[in-house]
């Protein structure tokens, strides 16, 4: 472990213990650096890096301050990370794989908690959906607010941004790309319906059932697609 390293661990080990709870303001460089046994260099780079991880906010002027620690602020960058995965086949299967896993189970604790406001939100991106049939742009973007808005519908952030930062919006436009076409998109319309008719009725089985048939027709399409564009060889 590099000292850089050890200086990040201390410091998580100050808000972990309490020492720094959330919202709190860590003391002046100086005095971090002596609490820490390190240097000033080394606290200023630990500082930093910590920032980068949204575990704390450097307020120009005023100080540095320990964040929220809420999942969604943490865990948002797994998107971007996602994003820079796109060339990696292996990698965008094993996250299709993640989404299977999680997804359906999600769509089946929405289908016991989802309120009739957060019934017509999914209503609302699903018509968009299929008045856009031919536009990938708005056929992406409504696809993401849908299954966002299913997954909001369990109350669990953490579940939220997790399924968010796994179906990154680059991949997610490029599968739409392949079901128009494919002329597959209508398949998949059907699809989001049968999840939204399942909601409709409050039927947790119905609901893990339509996701997960969905978010398997999509895997094997990705699989397809990614085996029929592999270079020879």
């Amino acid at each position: 472990m590099s000292l850089t390293d050890k200086a990040i661990e201390r410091i998580r080990e100050l808000i972990r213990t309490g020492a720094l709870p959330p919202g709190s303001k860590l003391p002046p460089e100086p005095e971090l650096a002596a609490q820490l046994g390190l240097s000033r260099n080394l606290a200023r780079e630990a500082v930093k890096a910590l920032a980068v991880a949204r575990v704390l906010e450097v307020r120009r002027g005023d100080g540095t301050y320990v964040t929220s620690l809420q999942p969604g602020l943490l865990l948002e960058g797994l998107g971007g990370a996602v994003e820079l995965l796109q060339s990696d086949s292996a990698a965008l299967l094993d996250l299709m794989e993640v989404r299977r896993l999680l997804e359906p189970v999600a769509t089946a604790l929405a289908a016991t908690r989802i309120s009739d406001d957060q019934l017509a939100e999914v209503k609302r991106h699903l018509d968009a959906m299929r008045a856009a049939r031919d536009d990938v742009e708005q056929l992406n973007a409504h696809d993401a607010a849908f299954h966002r808005a299913v997954v909001s519908a369990t109350g669990n952030e953490t579940l939220l941004t997790l399924l968010q930062g796994i179906s990154g919006r680059t991949l997610r436009a490029r599968i739409w790309r392949g079901l128009v076409d494919d002329q597959a998109a209508g398949r998949t319309l059907s699809e989001h319906e049968a999840i939204f008719d399942a909601l409709a009725a409050r039927d947790a089985v119905l609901s893990q059932a339509a996701a997960l048939m969905h978010v398997s027709h999509t895997e094997q399409w990705l699989r397809e697609h990614l085996r029929s564009t592999a270079p020879a060889g």
